[in-house]
């Protein structure tokens, strides 16, 4: 089993910062990728962005490139997700995700352990 605690959600104006966090418990030893997902009311849940475990690859979603940062802190064992010029369209619950495969799989059913979500609200 793997446990997964986020933190960090809240109410900001658009154009601010938030860091989520996700502390990750467990067999954390079959974890290969972390992902950080999000859905909005009346949308699918999309991965906006993920990261190996032991560092390196990342993938993020088109609609975060050069907004969003996702980092890892193994002595922690915690991930990250910077996210900056945040807009309306952003807001959304953001789930934290772990995966026994690579980086490139993208789907939510590639993700076995799910945190219980962290809500966002970004007011235009």
């Amino acid at each position: 089993q793997v446990q997964l605690l986020e933190s960090g959600g809240g109410l900001v104006q658009a154009g601010d910062s938030l860091r989520l966090s996700c502390a990750v418990s467990g067999r954390t030893f079959s974890v290969y990728t972390m992902g950080w997902f999000r859905q909005a009311p009346g949308k699918e849940r999309e991965l906006v962005a993920a990261i190996r475990w032991s560092g390196g690859n990342t993938y993020y979603a088109d609609s975060v490139k050069g907004r969003f940062t996702i980092s890892r802190d193994s002595a922690k064992n915690t991930v990250y997700l910077q996210m900056n010029s945040l807009n309306a369209e952003d807001t959304a619950v953001y789930y934290c995700a772990t995966s026994p495969r690579a980086v490139g799989a993208r789907a939510q059913g590639a993700y076995d352990y799910w945190g219980q979500g962290t809500q966002v609200t970004v007011s235009s």
